[in-house]
């Protein structure tokens, strides 16, 4: 279960407008306070419900009473839970809530913050992909990440193990910023080891939860936490998924959300490359790197001088660099080349594409970059 956040340090809002935070003593934002976190008790698991409700009667309260719902809970209690965790709220009508998520059918009636509440409205890219990540998805998503975070893109993932931390990890090594969307309440951690790596993501970007103070990380919030990481995003960049994954659901709700989706090829031999490879298959677009996803949203990405890195380079990288220095070679083609199956050459074509060592040329064949 998800791991409680004792003594966390509230990162102050300095009352920012539209952002209600516990730390303020005047009693109108107080009882405002309490009355939407009332509201997110009663409404915060029906989020179609809530949001049409609230465009009615705009204020929390009253949205209740319109429906005959009891909003009975401790609010003294409630705040000063929401006080120990170090958040603030952010109702969906109000100036600080991101305008992308509250675009889509279905937005969280109420965001709980620890961090920066504009990152929320920063652009940004959710990377997402699967717990059980393979040594080359976690590097893809990692460098992935970092790369964006250079640019000045926010990354979104959603704290679990493997492509999300991965993700997380990428945005704060490169000195960019990373928001957390979480399927439990804002005061506990889930997964429970990934605590150090929540304070860091506060500390540079934000960790948000719809949910009610105290909730667990429960299975049915898991599908309502991805449609918030795709809602706050403006593109969504699928690394890994197996054929039923929660990251397929996140890729479900980018697209009905009119987000972009992008997913990171594999070898059709790997079970985590089901997904990815179907996305792209249906018409996701290929990511093999931040130019094409920068492309697509029509940023202009800084040119970079890149390291040069042989001595990292496979064995099978410098043979497939070797060949290709010859003449440009389709895939199928470049495997007679040098005596392999597609399916073996397929991880390496991956990642020196990703590290823009070799492209395509106007037939679609490889080239040296």
């Amino acid at each position: 279960m998800g791991s409680p956040v004792p003594g966390s340090p509230r990162l102050s809002s300095e009352f920012a407008p539209g952002v209600l935070d516990p730390a303020n003593p005047d009693p109108a934002s107080r009882s405002l306070l309490g009355d939407w976190l009332a509201y997110q008790r009663a409404l915060g698991l029906k989020p179609e419900v809530a949001a049409e409700l609230l465009r009615a009667h705009p204020h929390p309260a009253s949205a209740l009473a319109a429906r005959g719902l009891s909003s009975a809970i401790d609010r003294d209690a409630a705040i000063a839970a929401l006080s120990r965790a170090g958040a603030v709220a952010v109702p969906l009508n109000s100036a600080a809530y991101p305008a992308r998520l509250a675009s889509i059918s279905d937005p969280a009636a109420l965001l709980a913050v620890r961090g920066d509440v504009r990152a929320l409205s920063e652009i940004s890219v959710a990377i997402v992909g699967a717990r059980a990540a393979t040594v080359y998805g976690k590097r893809i998503a990692r460098s992935l990440a970092a790369d964006l975070a250079r640019e000045g893109i926010v990354i979104v993932s959603g704290l679990a193990r493997g492509i999300d931390a991965e993700a997380h990890w990428g945005a704060l090594e490169a000195g960019g910023r990373t928001i957390a969307v979480q399927a439990c309440g804002i005061d506990r951690i889930y997964p429970g080891e990934h605590r150090a790596l929540a304070e860091r993501i506060a500390a540079n970007g934000a960790v948000i939860s719809e949910l009610p103070l105290a909730e667990p990380p429960l299975r049915p919030y898991f599908p309502l936490r991805n449609r918030l990481i795709s809602g706050l995003s403006s593109a969504v960049v699928i690394v890994e998924a197996r054929e039923r994954s929660g990251s397929l659901i996140t890729a479900n709700h980018a697209a009905n959300q009119g987000r972009e989706v992008f997913a990171v090829p594999g070898p059709l031999t790997a079970p985590t490359s089901v997904g990815p490879n179907r996305l792209i298959r249906d018409g996701a677009h290929v990511a093999l790197g931040p130019d094409e996803i920068c492309g697509e949203l029509g940023l202009v990405r800084e040119a970079r001088a890149r390291p040069e890195r042989a001595r990292d380079l496979s064995a099978l990288a410098r043979e497939i660099l070797a060949a290709l220095a010859d003449a440009p070679a389709s895939r199928d083609e470049l495997a007679r080349r040098l005596g392999r199956e597609p399916a073996e050459l397929a991880l390496e074509l991956v990642e020196l594409e990703f590290a823009d060592r070799i492209g395509e040329d106007r037939d679609g064949r490889l080239k040296i970059a």
